[in-house]
């Protein structure tokens, strides 16, 4: 038994499969912890803790045995310095991973963190719950002896090896707080801290997490070389995988019915308003209906149809457009587009604002948007203008009441038969109902903080009244410490903690400036309700979420969002909605904080909070919410994110979007998995049972 054992002691195949080995002469004081990671990292086979902790115990006790002399046997000096050198490479390697996780992946691990605390923090971001004895467990499973009292499954475990909380998706009626908070200190005490809390969805597909682990794992490292690291990380990147495919997909068998409408593509109507490739349109409409989409939506834009001259509109090409849509007997969402096409993200056409209003520009050019620096932003009208009769006579608002009332009169048979099912009307940049804060083409760049848009003469003007009525001429400026696009907002003094955003000054300044935003929205609003008298029409908001987790908000701020940590933004834009029975469209649908973290962990944005506060605003005032991809997604990963939005889980009020829009109709989405995953998507948003097949 004896020479069994000392062959047990003296294998180093045994010690490299990661038998913790204690030096003689302790260089540092923490050596048992990390030998314990070592341990893990070249051990990590599937063998549960307590029979490797057995393991470790036998050893020692092996150790500690007397020899025949009755004096403990010493290992040779040359076995000793091997086994000290393997421990060192162990320790840099476990170094490096560490740094890369809380470098790239913004892992909040603690200084000395080991193994356990990676595998613990990924099972996490799985969905999974780790308990602090290290036993794991789907988050919407529970094991036997884990309820709480009461019954009441466990909804948050804190490892003792791991500061990373789990996250549940909140509740609907926790307005305004993001996900993972449960009150405002919470919430105020992470944003001061800037620790980033992981909210992905247990939904995501095996391949985007085996890519992201292994990214992680072996950043700045040459794994084909390193025979110490290539088992570990093929080890962890394999149970990584498993967690994912292990896990069950929610079933959305017998959900409400979401009705799912496809972009149309941005240049379907040319510069002359003729219907482009009207063939191919048939082809792709066919295969849409083949698998019951419900109908597609198409950008009128005002630069085509009114092009040359005021009140000279042409809708050859949509009529035509329409037609077609109808033989096939689709829904059409119409959006009035009253802005550029061209220069932002996903643009691949360029439409202009019509040419007799560029010429007013071009003389007048206060007509647009215009920043402190005074460059101009011809994307879309000032809102200053929406009074002011600067456009042939007529002020903003006529203008695109002529514009919806002439659309309303050209396709009356289309309302009539109940084909046109919504209208979306076109509030600013974009479409969407915000400020041009952070326009590429004057070099703004993910995640500035954007600059305010309000020096036209008009703007100003607007400014100095408000100014006045308040009793401070001297408020009637800008923020002069605002900063620049690419600020961020501990740079500026306006924007950083305790800034002036939050002074006298500052708070007049910003309610100013989002009652703009909110006034011109209901001017248009309350005219588009009157041309489309029985139609529903609906406004879209775009998910400015960089920098939700500091106390200003600030990129929300620049864009008309007066939404900081001590302040619910979006409540009075809801009821302004409310007040024309106008849906909201809100983008920001599918991101998820691990994707964003992974390039831009500095920007301390929270899609996903900022989403369940949008949504909880508009849902507490009974508005219809519809939603829309903001990103291409051709994943079952990504598809089932939307659906967890759309359809929330375990919300007691069983609430759900209104209708879903799909970005966009192409020539990638009609190919042979993509097809398949998405005419799966469309069934599971119907509520229909669907066959299951490989991903």
């Amino acid at each position: 038994m004896a020479s069994e054992m000392q062959r047990y002691d003296t294998n180093e195949d045994d010690e490299e499969m990661g038998m913790d080995v204690k030096e003689e002469d302790d260089e540092d004081e923490d050596d048992e912890e990390k030998n314990a990671a070592m341990h893990a990292i070249a051990g990590f086979d599937g063998v549960h803790g307590s029979s490797s902790s057995n393991r470790f115990q036998h050893h020692q006790q092996y150790h500690e045995q007397p020899t025949p002399g009755g004096s403990r046997r010493c290992r040779p000096l040359e076995e000793k310095e091997r086994t000290k050198l393997r421990e060192r490479q162990r320790r840099a390697i476990t170094a490096k991973i560490l740094a890369g996780l809380r470098r790239h992946g913004n892992y909040n691990l603690r200084v000395r963190a080991d193994i356990n605390d990676v595998i613990a923090a990924l099972a996490r971001e799985a969905g999974w719950v780790v308990l602090p004895d290290g036993t794991t467990f789907p988050s919407r499973s529970q094991p036997q002896g884990t309820d709480t009292a009461g019954g009441t499954p466990t909804t948050m475990v804190t490892s003792s090896s791991s500061h990373i909380p789990t996250q549940h998706t909140p509740p609907g009626s926790l307005k305004g707080v993001p996900s993972g908070f449960q009150n405002t200190d919470d919430q105020s005490a992470c944003q001061m801290k800037s620790v980033f809390v992981p909210t992905s969805s247990p939904y995501d597909s095996s391949s985007t997490a085996r890519s992201q682990t292994s990214a992680m794992v072996a950043d700045g490292l040459d794994t084909q070389n390193d025979p110490f690291l290539v088992g570990s990380v093929d080890s962890i990147d394999k149970q990584v995988v498993d967690m994912h495919t292990k896990l069950q997909e929610r079933d959305f068998a017998g959900t409400p019915y979401i009705p799912v409408y496809v972009m149309l593509p941005l240049g379907v109507i040319n510069m002359k308003s003729e219907l482009v490739d009207a063939d191919g349109l048939v082809k792709q409409l066919r295969v849409l209906k083949s698998i019951n989409v419900d109908g597609v939506m198409v950008d009128c834009w005002w630069g085509i149809v009114e092009a040359n001259a005021p009140q000279d509109y042409n809708w050859n090409g949509y009529k035509r457009l329409f037609q077609v849509v109808r033989e096939h007997k689709l829904k059409i969402k119409v959006v009035m587009s009253f802005h550029e096409c061209g220069g932002n993200i996903g643009d691949d056409v360029c439409i202009p604002l019509p040419h007799w209003v560029s010429e007013i520009g071009r003389s007048n050019p206060d007509i647009y948007f215009t920043d402190r620096a005074g460059r101009r932003n011809p994307e879309c009208l000032s809102w200053g203008i929406d009074k002011e009769r600067v456009l042939r006579s007529r002020t903003a608002v006529e203008v695109y009441f002529d514009y919806m009332r002439s659309f309303r009169v050209e396709f009356d048979e289309f309302f009539e038969d109940g084909i046109i099912s919504m209208v979306e009307v076109g509030l600013g940049p974009c479409g969407e109902l915000r400020y041009p804060s952070n326009p590429v083409k004057h070099g703004w760049r993910y995640p500035g903080v954007g600059e305010f848009q309000c020096y036209d003469q008009y703007l100003l003007k607007n400014l100095r009244k408000a100014a006045e009525a308040r009793g401070h001429s001297f408020w009637a400026r800008g923020p002069d410490n605002a900063g620049s696009y690419n600020s961020r907002p501990q740079e500026t003094g306006f924007f950083c903690d305790g800034g002036d955003y939050d002074g006298y000054y500052g708070r007049f300044f910003l309610n100013w400036y989002s009652q703009v935003l909110i006034d011109h929205a209901d001017r248009v609003l309350s005219l588009a309700k009157l041309a489309f008298d029985g139609t529903c029409i609906a406004a879209k908001l775009s998910g400015i979420h960089w920098w939700y987790k500091t106390a200003s908000h600030a990129a929300e701020l620049t864009a008309g969002f007066y939404n900081p940590s001590n302040r619910d933004g979006y409540v009075a834009i809801a009821a302004m909605l409310k007040k024309h029975g106008a849906a909201l469209n809100f983008k920001c649908a599918e991101m998820r904080m691990l994707e964003e973290a992974v390039d831009f962990c500095e920007a301390l944005g929270d899609p996903e909070g900022l989403a369940w506060q949008v949504r909880n605003a508009a849902w507490d005032v009974s508005l219809p919410v519809c939603s829309e991809n903001a990103l291409l997604c051709h994943d079952r990963g990504g598809y089932n994110c939307l659906l967890e939005k759309a359809k929330p889980l375990n919300d007691p009020d069983v609430k759900h979007i209104f209708a879903f829009t799909y970005l966009r109709l192409s020539p990638l989405l009609m190919d042979g998995q993509n097809y398949m995953e998405f005419e799966r998507f469309v069934k599971r948003m119907h509520g229909e049972a669907v066959l299951e097949f490989p991903s």
